[in-house]
């Protein structure tokens, strides 16, 4: 019987590409801010860092950092004491996260923005769907630059009471359209589609 693939030799198969559902939460948030990220796992760090920037609505303008344990991966630096490796030099596939499967996203350092991320269960596949994907989600991200999780809980307070001046210009500053409660999957995942892999 003559094969197919006569003279090209056994066909190869490519390793499949497991897809990770990562459960990413800001830290310090009462009502809690999550998102539920399903990624492949050989995503780069950095394009993980460009995903949870597009979930939470940030601009990325400030540094970031994940911590994996002891190991530090972001924006690069090495200053006493502290190492923090190229994020666009690793993929999550090499983070072992079967046995490491919690890690923090630090952002912007001077306000102390930290996202808790979980390694859930895996998803089943899902034929033809694109990745990364925000799954699910509940309230809006803590805006940029806002001042860190105890001003934001400050600024839901003022929002709480619109007749005060502290509170129209929150309002004016974060614009008629900022809703604390809301998380638009549908305009996150717009977004995640321009990212790619």
């Amino acid at each position: 019987m003559i094969s197919l693939h006569e003279g090209k030799g056994a066909r190869v198969r490519q390793p499949v590409d497991r897809v990770l559902a990562l459960h990413l939460k800001v830290a310090g948030c009462r009502p809690p801010i999550w998102r539920r990220l399903l990624v492949r796992e050989s995503m780069w760090l950095s394009r993980l860092h460009d995903s949870i920037q597009l979930v939470f609505e940030w601009f990325d303008y400030q540094t970031h950092a994940f911590a994996f344990g002891d190991l530090r991966f972001g924006n690069p630096l090495k200053q006493e004491g502290l190492i923090i490796e190229d994020d666009r030099d690793v993929t999550l596939a090499e983070m072992d996260l079967e046995h490491h499967p919690r890690f923090v996203y630090s952002y912007n350092f001077d306000e102390g923005w930290q996202v808790e991320i979980v390694v859930e269960k895996p998803p089943a596949p899902r034929k033809g769907a694109r990745y990364p994907l925000c799954a699910a989600g509940e309230r809006a991200g803590p805006p940029e630059d806002c001042g860190g999780p105890e001003a934001y809980h400050d600024m839901l307070a003022c929002l709480k009471e619109p007749e005060t001046d502290l509170s129209r210009e929150w309002r004016e500053w974060l614009g008629p359209e900022y809703d604390p409660e809301a998380c638009d999957l549908e305009k996150i995942n717009q977004g995640l589609r321009k990212l790619g892999k």
